[in-house]
């Protein structure tokens, strides 16, 4: 069997409120995944035959109740990851995309999986993050988050590792 990773498209809802940029964030819960950490408000699995920007926008849509069409999502980055388990539920490839347009106003429609959603400052995230976001969230936050890059392939950025708040 060839290796395989699995795809995921986040959304980063975005608004500027004064000199601020926030980023809407859910309380993740009973996913069996890092339930307890702030995330992305949406994201997913990218279906069979669906491209990445429909999925975003099918997320959007099923996570929060909002309508994004795919010439909103901006790109942020596109991040290869691994747990470094050899387990192929935990080799990901991850597109993250941000949006300031959209229609309807955000809600938990999952309840089941969201304990709370929350407008929060780049510059004051709440704790925990998933690490893997919290990575991206920091980059955005300082203006340098690359195209592409890899998360978990070595120290510096292992599933654990948390990456700098300032």
């Amino acid at each position: 069997m060839r290796f395989r990773v699995v795809p995921a498209a986040y959304v980063l809802p975005l608004r500027r409120v004064g000199r601020t940029d926030e980023v809407l964030l859910q309380l993740r819960r009973g996913t069996g995944y890092m339930d307890g950490h702030w995330a992305a408000a949406a994201a997913g699995h990218v279906e069979a035959d669906e491209s990445v920007h429909a999925a975003a926008c099918r997320e959007a849509e099923e996570e929060l109740g909002i309508g994004i069409v795919t010439a909103d999502l901006v790109p942020l980055t596109v991040m290869h990851r691994t747990h470094g388990n050899h387990r192929a539920i935990d080799e990901r490839v991850d597109f993250f995309f941000s949006c300031r347009t959209w229609t309807g106003d955000p809600r938990r429609v999952e309840q089941a999986k969201s304990a709370d959603l929350r407008w929060c400052s780049l510059d004051d995230l709440p704790e925990p993050v998933v690490p893997h976001e919290l990575f991206v969230l920091a980059g955005l936050r300082r203006g340098d988050l690359p195209a592409i890059v890899s998360f978990g392939f070595d120290a510096a950025t292992s599933p654990d590792a948390r990456a700098p708040r300032r």
